[in-house]
């Protein structure tokens, strides 16, 4: 495992250029299977679970050309199907979660799919029925090994348009259902469809293919099939999650630093999120600028005087990636809040190693803790810990750039799957970061 050691306590400053979007990144990626055309993507961030996925297009034939810095040409004109059945892809795929949106394109495209069950994040269970469910819906014949882990899907005689209702908002499972129903024959309709900003990119990507899909950026959407896609040209949101990150570091070291095109009318409630927590941003253009909190920021109540809870919600509510990062920030905070993580039970576990900090948080159950800020009074203590997921280790790494001391997080790779070269970025601002590897 590498890792990270962090000399805490420095204020930050300068800009910061938010990389692609991870999410948007997986979806878009597993389009590319649905035409044998050329796909040109850029702003694809540099990143282990997008290097992952793009490894495995390419174990699966799609011909694959760097043309610059997080911009790459795709073709899917002569693939090896049978890629999909052997062990080196049962290991492969089984690494990363968003491999299971390879399975929508090809059962469109071939009429099969297969997958092992998927790994990712240790945050909770992230169940696959909504995948599957819309995939029997369009007429697919659903297969699983148990002993293997491994599932299927086949459609000899291919999609058939229908309506459906999804049991929840999933977004890789409207993504997975929308890329196997735009080749489907009929119309298809999708109740309680997913309409996140990078859905929205997947279903825009989609349509200048040759798709036709309407009802973008609403959660009933309407997709005619069409016989045959071609290729296009398509770039990558900035990363909101990210964006979030580099908003709860600046407040949290007091540092003042500007957050370059974040494309704001796909932040949704984010910036106003952190604003109920009393931090300062000002959109100048499409930048934000976060000025230095050296007096802190405090926490709003409700009208009632009640204090506030900040809780996830489908889009366009507030995003789930981000209650670790509002969690780690509330504890410098001047007050207190609840953040309630409806989605996975296991993704506020990791407030046990801020409270080794010195924070002061009640874990009131597997989805709801309870924070009491600190207004800077007291500063969390520099440890050494274990970054469990993604967002909680990003969450770990802000809490250590504003100990007291050197702190030091093993596994970073969990970090290394959500952000490019992030040591090198925090360098650039003035961080005290190194990393060593295993």
């Amino acid at each position: 495992m590498g890792t990270f050691q962090i000399e805490g306590g420095h204020q930050l400053k300068g800009e910061v250029t938010p990389q692609g979007a991870k999410n948007e990144a997986l979806q878009i990626l597993c389009a590319v299977l649905l035409t044998p055309e050329e796909v040109i993507i850029s702003n694809i961030p540099d990143i282990r679970d997008v290097n992952k996925l793009i490894d495995i297009l390419k174990n699966l034939g799609v011909k694959v050309e760097k043309l610059e810095k997080g911009r790459y040409s795709f073709k899917s004109d002569d693939l090896d199907l049978e890629y999909l059945e052997s062990e080196r892809f049962k290991k492969e795929g089984s690494g990363l979660r968003g491999s299971i949106m390879i399975v929508g394109p090809l059962l469109a495209r071939f009429g099969k799919g297969y997958i092992p069950r998927p790994g990712g994040d240790k945050i909770g269970r992230r169940r696959l029925d909504t995948h599957f469910e819309g995939f029997i819906n369009l007429g697919a014949i659903f297969r699983y090994n148990k002993e293997e882990r491994f599932y299927g899907v086949e459609a000899p005689n291919g999609l058939a348009g229908t309506n459906m209702l999804l049991d929840e908002a999933s977004v890789t499972g409207t993504a997975n259902i929308v890329m196997a129903a735009v080749l489907a024959k009929g119309t298809t309709t999708i109740y309680n469809a997913a309409c996140e900003p990078y859905l929205q990119q997947l279903c825009k990507m989609l349509n200048a293919m040759g798709a036709k899909i309407s009802g973008v950026g609403s959660n009933l959407l309407t997709i005619e099939g069409v016989t045959s896609l071609v290729g296009c040209e398509h770039r990558v949101l900035p990363d909101m999650i990210e964006i979030g990150s580099w908003i709860g570091l600046a407040a949290m070291t007091k540092s003042e630093i500007t957050i370059k095109n974040v494309s704001w009318e796909n932040l949704g409630l984010i910036p106003n999120t952190f604003r109920k927590l009393g931090i300062t941003l000002e959109r100048v253009g499409d930048d934000i600028y976060i000025p230095p909190h050296n007096d802190g920021y405090q926490i709003e109540s409700y009208i009632d005087g009640s204090f506030m809870t900040i809780a996830d919600a489908p889009w366009p509510g507030f995003t789930p990636d981000l209650l670790s990062i509002v969690l780690v920030v509330a504890t410098q905070a001047k007050g207190e809040v609840m953040v309630h993580q409806k989605m996975f039970e296991s993704r506020l576990f990791f407030v046990d190693k801020l409270i080794d900090m010195g924070a002061k948080i009640i874990l009131c159950d597997p989805h709801r803790a309870t924070i009491i800020g600190h207004d800077f009074k007291s500063t969390l203590k520099a440890t050494t810990m274990v970054s469990p997921d993604i967002r909680a280790g990003i969450s770990l790494l802000i809490a250590a750039l504003s100990a007291n001391g050197t702190s030091t997080i093993h596994n970073i790779e969990q970090i290394d799957r959500g952000y490019e070269n992030i040591d090198e970025r925090l360098r650039a601002i003035g961080a005290k970061i190194t990393r060593t590897e295993a």
